[in-house]
């Protein structure tokens, strides 16, 4: 079963590129959505506790253990659900821009599924690079100037988070000649030299490809300058999964109860938390602003996965989930302003919220779950990081996240503010809501933040019974 989420995305990138070349671009955004639909399906299905979730991929060049647990089968579906709020907004690409788009979205999932389910770092450089080059390809998409000095700002510092990882890599196969999880474990405690070395460079290779200050240097210009469809690719997973999930699987079994990486993450996260949310209050560009944000949720993730008690890593779990869904959510009407506008500078919108009703209310539910406003999903998992900071004895840190939540919902409000509130901006008055899928898929994806928060109490039992909390 997991081997089909590496199978179906190559099966229908040669499906969108047989002759006539025409059908990819008509196609696309629609074998994205269905790729995107299966995928959400074997997520779920893999995650329950009674399937088999453990495939011996033989039919790769190279023996590689898949797996899905509990945590991979929620960042798959999470892949599934901005990939195909992506998939939406690609719609009104012309068609061979549609075809370029769907072939490299396919193969971005592809690369991100195998990611989040190796479990060996061997397999996991490889699928980080199938991740990377497809990101890079994406953003400069257009080959636009300021696309291309984003993808090339990505394209440099992912290089050097791939040399760190390479020669991480190297130390602990010299150290212990094995590049599995279930045997390398033992080789992090051992505290030699060699490891200690590793450690460094795995931290910061991962911190690199999260975009976690100070090595977020790339992730504004690159969400800012990348074309719509792949912002919402790029801030919705792609960040997560090639650098937060693999901070959060590492510090959840290779690195548990390791004090000095988890202490280092905790330090990052913190200072991402809060220089991400001051960074963003002086944006004026609406995507600048919602990358910065990014920058400071993810924080909050990364301060969770350095604490590493069973608690923080609910949380940090749950609040990646809650993040991919209210991040693309954004971008995703982002990207209907840009459509409806021409413009996401602020300071020319306005008003918007009289034509565009269900843009305009869909990111105040957006913001409010990334502020942490009860009771929608964003509120919960922020709860569960401060209740496991306090609980471990870190009043500090919990209140630097609790803090900076009353920050985010500072500068989401000016924004709202000026984009949609307020008196219609002179010239705005012919605008009108956005298209059908992207309203459509605002609307699911605003759905999928309120119904989890409502619904928590049976979020929070099922991630019990997985012994999660």
């Amino acid at each position: 079963m997991p081997l089909l989420l590496l199978i179906i995305p190559v099966v229908f990138i040669f499906i969108l590129n047989l002759p006539p070349r025409r059908i990819g671009g008509a196609i696309g955004p629609w074998a994205v959505g269905l790729v995107s639909l299966a995928q959400a399906v074997i997520a779920a299905t893999c995650g329950l506790p009674y399937w088999s979730t453990i495939t011996r991929a033989l039919v790769l060049p190279v023996p590689v253990l898949l797996e899905v647990d509990f945590m991979s089968a929620v960042i798959l579906f999470a892949i599934a659900l901005a990939a195909a709020a992506a998939a939406a907004v690609s719609a009104n690409y012309s068609p061979q821009r549609r075809q370029n788009f769907a072939s490299l979205a396919l193969m971005l999932m592809a690369g991100m599924n195998g990611v989040v389910m190796v479990r060996d770092l061997f397999s996991l450089y490889i699928f980080l690079e199938i991740t990377a080059v497809t990101s890079f390809i994406l953003i400069s998409m257009n080959k636009k100037l300021e696309e291309l000095e984003g993808a090339f700002k990505y394209f440099v510092l992912s290089g050097i988070a791939t040399v760190f990882l390479i020669a991480a890599n190297m130390l602990i196969f010299m150290s212990c000649g094995s590049l599995r999880f279930a045997e390398v474990g033992a080789a992090f405690s051992s505290g030699s030299l060699i490891v200690q070395i590793a450690l460094v460079l795995y931290v910061a290779a991962f911190c690199v490809k999260a975009g976690v200050v100070p090595f977020h240097g790339w992730l504004p210009g690159s969400y800012t300058s990348a074309p719509d469809a792949v912002s919402v690719l790029l801030a919705g997973i792609v960040t997560k999964v090639a650098g937060v999930y693999v901070i959060l699987r590492l510090m959840g079994g290779l690195f548990a109860g390791l004090a000095a990486p988890g202490q280092a993450f905790m330090i990052l996260g913190a200072a991402s938390i809060v220089i991400g949310a001051f960074a963003a209050i002086g944006q004026k560009n609406m995507k600048q602003m919602l990358a910065w944000s990014s920058i400071s949720q993810v924080g909050y993730i990364i301060l969770a996965a350095g604490l590493g008690t069973k608690l923080a890593l609910a949380g940090a779990l749950l609040h990646f989930f809650n993040h991919a869904v209210f991040k693309a959510l954004l971008f995703v009407n982002a990207a209907s302003v840009q459509e409806q506008c021409g413009s996401v500078e602020m300071e020319s919108l306005g008003g918007l919220s009289e034509k565009m009703k269900v843009t305009g209310w869909t990111s105040v539910i957006g913001f409010l779950s990334t502020a942490g406003v009860p009771p929608l999903s964003g509120f919960w998992s922020k709860l569960l990081i401060i209740m496991a900071l306090i609980t471990a004895g870190r009043p500090v840190y919990a209140g630097i996240a609790l803090l900076m939540s009353v920050v985010t919902l500072g500068y989401f409000l000016i924004m709202q503010h000026k984009v949609f509130f307020g008196k219609l901006k002179a010239g705005l008055e012919g605008i009108r809501e956005s298209r059908l899928s992207l309203s459509l898929t605002s609307a699911v994806l605003a759905a999928v933040t309120v119904i989890i928060g409502v619904l928590f109490p049976a979020v929070i039992a099922i991630m019990h019974s997985y012994g999660l909390v």
